[in-house]
């Protein structure tokens, strides 16, 4: 589709449906989820607590069953008051999980209140029980409903089409980006530039004359006849602040959002914090820490979780290292990475190659398929046949919990890089020895050895700047389902 300039808009654009259908499709969904989630926990909570289902309906009392029908509709009322299905916090970020979190602690906190008010014995065994369980399940329902938004947004459905305005360089920036993060649920459908295509680079012209164009003064008329659903504001445009909050006035009465793109790149939401002053909105930027109570709190569930596993997975260890030893060779490959600031440590990992691979690697040095810094081949010779089922879920890093445990390693974290790499950091790389390296990360979940050396350093920086206890949680369970979806495991 290419563009064409007209004295009012362009018909080119595509016309962006008024509703938004799949919204209400989705969020319909996710509470007939969040429903059966909460009534499978109260109704566990209930039988275990008063006996089988035909016992306790005629054992409770009516005040039991009163306050147990105010719980679940409390719970539903506090998920809405939160806004946890919010448009924009579906299919991203942990901000819904920690709305879900949120309402749940407010809803127990308030019922238990009123349980303890009213001297009803069963408070602790509620809270016991349903909550916990209730907050599992709804999460599982969430992440179910995320994963399939994920999906149709991979297949350009369930997007919002938007036009993208500033100057050449900025909007081919912000093009480029809704089309790598689809998940942000974005599509660039047209743009409109504050300067002239002709004195663009020539690789930014060729990408931009793929898209609509919509000459800048009729950008208002544009967004209300293609009914685009968002206009994004890349970089700054003719007039600074005046410009944008008279476009935002006129604006009021279409159904566009006005959306406008920050400046502050790799910087995560919960970092950025506006400070609303009259005539000089401030947004504060939270700089990234790696001591206090939040560090505290990732090393002690390190030490916790890493010792639970160790304990609850030793089985399955000693299963793997005999099935690992039958070769003749030893069970565990030790290997020198480089760890926090810089320090050296010995990793672990269960041997998936044959015993003599460093002295094979010259004859097969030819077929690297790796990202020019890591040596990678999808079939390589060397590894064992056990190998290949240990790397292929990821079973042959277990023996790194006890790098956590011992303090080297973090269970989330940038990737450890060998001592060759490291050597070949030249700026902002070295950033990613900051914190501890992780069993699994943003580059673990992300593609593994599929990416390129940028992308990975990318994804670990990402990690540095950005990183939380609330998002090494949610790591750790995509993890989880990673396992069963391997992708660039080889």
């Amino acid at each position: 589709m290419t563009s064409t300039r007209t004295d009012g808009f362009v018909e080119t654009i595509p016309r962006q449906p008024l509703s938004m259908m799949w919204y209400g499709r989705l969020v319909r969904g996710i509470v007939v989820g969040d429903i059966a989630a909460i009534t499978a926990s109260v109704l566990l909570a209930s039988t275990l607590s008063f006996g089988p289902a035909g016992q306790w309906w005629s054992v409770m009392e009516a005040s039991t069953l009163a306050t147990t029908a105010l719980l679940c509709a409390a719970w539903l009322v506090a998920l809405s008051a939160t806004k946890s299905r919010a448009q924009r916090i579906l299919g991203q970020g942990s901000t819904e999980y920690q709305r879900v979190l949120a309402a749940t602690f407010v809803t127990f906190g308030s019922v238990a209140i009123a349980y303890y008010l009213l001297d009803i014995g069963a408070v602790r065994r509620y809270v016991a029980v349903a909550l916990p369980t209730g907050l599992v399940l709804l999460v599982v329902n969430r992440l179910l409903w995320r994963r399939a938004l994920t999906e149709l947004r991979r297949r350009n459905r369930a997007l919002t089409g938007a036009l993208v305005v500033g100057r050449a360089r900025d909007v081919d920036r912000a093009v480029a980006e809704l089309r790598r993060h689809v998940h942000a649920g974005y599509t660039a459908v047209g743009i409109s530039l504050t300067d002239d295509l002709d004195t663009a680079d020539d690789d930014v012209a060729r990408r931009l004359e793929s898209l609509p164009t919509v000459p800048y003064s009729q950008l208002v008329d544009a967004a209300r006849t293609a009914r685009m659903r968002a206009i994004v504001i890349a970089g700054e445009l003719p007039g600074g602040r005046a410009a944008i909050r008279e476009l935002g006035w006129a604006m009021e009465r279409s159904s566009a959002e006005l959306i406008l793109l920050s400046r502050l790149t790799d910087v995560a939401g919960p970092r950025i914090h506006l400070r609303p002053i009259e005539g000089l909105p401030m947004v504060h930027v939270q700089l990234p820490r790696f001591t206090g109570t939040a560090y505290a709190l990732k090393r002690a569930l390190d030490v916790v979780l890493s010792a639970l596993a160790l304990v609850v997975l030793s089985p399955l260890l000693a299963v793997i290292a005999l099935l690992v030893r039958r070769d003749g060779g030893p069970a565990l490959f030790r290997q020198e990475r480089v760890g926090m600031d810089g320090t050296s440590f010995t990793m672990l990992k269960f041997r998936s190659m044959v015993v003599d691979a460093e002295q094979r690697l010259t004859a097969i040095a030819d077929a690297d398929e790796g990202n020019g810094i890591l040596f990678k081949i999808r079939e390589d010779p060397r590894v064992t046949r056990v190998g290949r089922v240990l790397r292929r879920f990821s079973l042959d890093e277990l023996p790194q919990l006890w790098n956590v445990f011992r303090g080297d390693m973090s269970l989330v974290g940038p990737r450890p890089p060998l001592p060759t790499e490291v050597r070949r950091y030249r700026g902002h790389e070295t950033r990613r020895l900051l914190t501890k390296p992780g069993i699994t990360g943003l580059w673990q979940v992300s593609g593994r050895s599929d990416l390129s050396w940028e992308d990975s350093i990318r994804l670990d920086l990402y990690y540095v700047e950005n990183w939380s206890v609330t998002g090494d949680i949610v790591l750790l369970g995509r993890t989880v389902v990673q396992m069963f979806k391997p992708e660039g495991a080889y």
